[in-house]
């Protein structure tokens, strides 16, 4: 056999290598994704720990629009609407009157990439900014809202609020 011969085979060698190499990894990141879809589904949100009489817990109830599958025993913790500041009531029903709202992100998708929310496909879920008073930014509050049975946010009765960006969300009780 030549020196080029078993030059070419190394490349070949080589490519194989890589591709093989590439196919584990991609098994790998398919399997991390789907391990955390099921991490979701079983554990939706980490609602805010809050024991203020403004919070309560409650296990879901079936059809309230969130991730099907989950576990019956979830507590989550909950706010209700009177309970919320004044501005974020106030941009809750803006939600519910398909009003405007001064930030171009308001309305947007929101990704859930912190996997805080109960699992579902992108697009279900629009975030709104609550105004902070005294803030020169959008500050941290934010209103979620989830498309529910209806397909439309406005309508659905699934709304999440956040005063920490993001990283606890309390379901609002509209009451």
């Amino acid at each position: 056999m030549s020196v080029k011969h078993l030059k070419w085979m190394v490349v070949l060698l080589a490519l194989a290598l890589l591709a093989a190499c590439f196919k584990i990894y991609s098994l790998n990141q398919t399997n991390q994704i789907q391990a955390a879809q099921q991490q979701s589904s079983n554990a939706p949100y980490r609602g805010n720990t809050n024991s203020s009489p403004n919070h309560r817990s409650s296990s879901p109830n079936a059809g309230d629009g969130v991730a099907q599958g989950m576990a019956e025993t979830v507590n989550r913790t909950t706010i209700a609407f009177a309970n919320l500041p004044t501005e974020a009531q106030q941009v809750l029903k803006k939600i519910q009157n398909r009003e405007s709202f001064p930030y171009r992100q308001d309305g947007q998708v929101f990704g859930n990439r912190e996997r805080v929310l109960p699992y579902q496909p992108r697009g279900y879920y629009q975030e709104y900014t609550v105004p902070t008073p005294g803030a020169d930014n959008r500050g941290a509050r934010r209103i979620v809202a989830g498309q529910g049975k209806t397909g439309d946010v406005a309508t659905s009765g699934e709304y999440y609020y956040t005063a920490d960006h993001y990283r606890s969300f309390s379901r609002i009780r509209m009451e």
